[in-house]
Order: structure tokens, then C-alpha cells, then sequence
């Protein structure tokens, strides 16, 4: 569920004379189902590769021009 479907079911809820807690309630949960959908795709990231054995000098300096 992207963004933009959050916010439109929001405005349609809203729209339709609804109780404003039944909005709120559906947003939230939502909110939550996208809160674990990030959490779980963090958690499939690989574990960082250790930077120890790279030269001192490396990621110092950033070259800004072309």
C-alpha cells in the first residue's frame, strides 16, 4: 500500500460522512501494516561488510566536480 492509497482512502472516508474515528482507525492500521512492511524489509538487508581492512584515506574526500 503506497502513500497515495493511504491518503486516498483517507479523503474517501472523510468524504463520505463517516464516522471520523472509523477514518482514523482504518489510517492507522494502514499505517501499522506499512510500519511492519519496512521493518521486515530492514530485516532482509545483508549485514554491512566490515570497512577495517580499506586504506585510512578511502571515503575521506568526495570529488564534486565533472
Amino acid at each position: 500500500m503506497s502513500i497515495n492509497s493511504i491518503a486516498n482512502l483517507a479523503s474517501n472516508v472523510a468524504a463520505s460522512g463517516a464516522d471520523p474515528t472509523v477514518g482514523y482507525t482504518v489510517l492507522k492500521k494502514a499505517l501499522n501494516i506499512e510500519a511492519a512492511t519496512a521493518s521486515t524489509l530492514l530485516a532482509a538487508l545483508p549485514p554491512v561488510q566490515s570497512t577495517q581492512n580499506l586504506p585510512a584515506n578511502l571515503g575521506r574526500t568526495i570529488n564534486t566536480t565533472a
